[in-house]
């Protein structure tokens, strides 16, 4: 008989376990508490769109949707693409459905632990599957958009308790100054052609601007000395990109300029930005984003300036972890009950199922183990308390409540367990 192989999780993916839940809670908790401060709603859209949806907005040439989108056929001939970022469908979704339709206010979107696909190498808190939460921040051209934008990032790692962060800015500038400034950086570039990286090479034909995001150690000094599109800003784009400053100043928040700072979409125009954590390493990038003016219209909505960021769930979990340390935690419960026989784990478990629809937490042993057992277990589940039921108990239709801080134990009447319980509770809040 041939031997059966393991089956493991695939490569750039990673199971969530009951330990790791803790934390992701926090995660969650804190974004949707920010949104609620900030007035954002909740959009969810599906891991599956119209390939043709990304390729029009992020870009063909780009490495997300050249290299690494996950793209198919389904059964009835569509391209499909499973979904590698979340302001494209978030925009499809808004034109979609009409949200952009006659409305003078803004419209404030966000999304929390939503799940991207990209085929790419996974490294330190970027997986092949990885979460993000972010906004989109739809109906208002001015810097003040951004400015609240940024502030809902720091705002969310604030309330999560990391302090140690850093805002680099820079502004990508309008169309036509943007091409003022490409039309000066391409020939810098194919000056030093033979010296780029193959990568470079590529993208001097095609995207030129991508060149400043290279890694690679050639490519270094002629990215240094190359043209900076901040020589290029028209008027109202350094308007624009000194009010988001004086608002950042306002709101506290320290950053600093990175005329190298491109990101790797084509949509975006003016304000980009990303939130770096020195505590993650070399790859250190928490979040990114900035405004993208054109896209609503792009993907045939009405014409919309727009603003928004994507923050990586696992890189957050990382800087938390570098905070908070990555001690192992066991799920844990308020009460254990203990039953000693079958009839006794048959009163426990109607008691405690009572329990549950009262909204205690509360467990059972599911084993018949020893009373020694029992309480080694309510011990490592961090119980505060524990009901004991025995044949004594059943026969006095009364069951022993312990406080495990304090060892003291007294008699609680089965009929009076719920609010017994419950009113500790009130009294510990």
């Amino acid at each position: 008989m041939l031997p059966i192989e393991s089956v493991r999780a695939l490569r750039g993916t990673k199971d969530m376990l009951p330990a790791d839940a803790p934390k992701w809670r926090e995660l969650r908790h804190a974004v949707d508490g920010v949104a609620k401060t900030f007035g954002y709603g909740e959009i969810r859209t599906p891991v599956i769109e119209q390939a043709r949806l990304f390729k029009r907005s992020v870009g063909e040439e780009t490495d997300i949707v050249s290299k690494e989108m996950y793209e198919f056929t389904d059964n009835g001939g569509e391209a499909i693409a499973l979904r590698p970022e979340l302001t494209a469908p978030a925009i499809r979704a808004a034109v979609e459905h009409g949200m952009l339709t006659g409305q003078s206010d803004c419209v404030r979107l966000y999304y929390n632990s939503a799940p991207n696909f990209r085929y790419e190498k996974p490294q330190l808190g970027r997986l092949r599957q990885h979460h993000q939460f972010g906004t989109e921040l739809l109906g208002s051209p001015h810097p003040i958009a951004d400015a609240e934008t940024i502030t809902f990032a720091i705002s969310v790692y604030r309330r999560l308790g990391l302090r140690t962060f850093r805002v680099r800015l820079n502004s990508l500038a309008s169309a036509t100054a943007r091409i003022e400034w490409k039309n000066v950086l391409v020939p810098y570039l194919r000056s030093h052609f033979a010296e780029l990286s193959k990568e470079s090479q590529h993208r001097t034909d095609v995207n030129p601007m991508r060149v400043l995001d290279s890694k690679a150690p050639e490519d270094q000094e002629i990215i240094r000395n190359a043209p900076i599109i901040l020589d290029y800003l028209s008027a109202d784009d350094r308007s624009h990109f000194e009010e988001l400053q004086t608002l950042l100043h306002a709101a506290n928040i320290e950053f600093v300029i990175d005329p190298l700072l491109v990101r790797g979409l084509d949509y975006y125009t003016r304000t980009v930005f990303e939130v770096t954590s020195p505590d993650l390493g070399s790859q250190d990038a928490l979040c990114g984003g900035g405004r993208y003016d054109n896209l609503v219209e792009q993907l045939g909505g009405p014409p919309c300036p727009a603003v928004g960021f994507g923050a990586g769930v696992e890189r957050a979990l990382l800087a938390l972890e570098k905070l908070q340390g990555e001690g192992v935690s066991a799920p844990s419960t308020a009460l254990f009950v203990v039953t000693l026989g079958a009839a006794a784990q048959r009163k426990g478990f109607e008691l405690v199922s009572q329990l549950h629809a009262a909204s205690v937490e509360c467990m059972l042993d599911l084993h018949g183990r020893s009373m020694k057992a029992q309480m080694r277990e309510a011990n490592r589940l961090g119980a505060k308390f524990v009901y004991i039921i025995g044949e004594s108990e059943l026969a006095e239709q009364a069951g022993s409540l312990k406080t495990m801080a304090t060892g003291e134990q007294q008699k609680v009447t089965f009929d009076r367990i719920v609010t017994t319980i419950q009113a500790y509770f009130t009294k510990l809040s």
